[in-house]
């Protein structure tokens, strides 16, 4: 039981490095850090906490409570997955509309270009 609770104290301490690190040198931005943030903080704190995490289990009706929290980081992680497609799908639909503006600035221009160049 202590092995995999310990083994997942030091992912979740790696993936808060990581996040930090990927912070500090602008590779992800601030407000998409913090859900990656919070799901290394939960796992941390389950992963430590032995009283906490037989306490889910028993809630969750799981007999070993290991089992239990990587159930939790499976959720976790889904979660995380799910918030970071909703952001690429707004931002998907936000370069959309983008390109259509711009297309339709280019056939203004082409017009006022063509409207310039015809003597009259």
């Amino acid at each position: 039981m202590s092995g995999l609770l310990n083994f997942i104290t030091g992912l979740s301490l790696a993936l808060l490095a990581l996040v930090l690190i990927s912070v500090r040198r602008a590779h992800i931005r601030v407000e998409y850090s913090v859900s990656w943030l919070g799901a290394a903080v939960t796992l941390l704190v389950l992963s430590r906490s032995r009283r906490l995490l037989e306490k889910l289990a028993g809630l969750v009706g799981i007999a070993d409570p290991p089992l239990a929290l990587v159930l939790v980081v499976g959720c976790v992680f889904l979660l995380v997955l799910f918030r970071i497609s909703i952001v690429v799908s707004e931002l998907k639909d936000a370069n959309i509309a983008l390109a259509q503006r711009v297309a339709i600035l280019e056939f203004h221009l082409r017009r006022l270009h063509e409207k310039a160049s015809t003597p009259g």
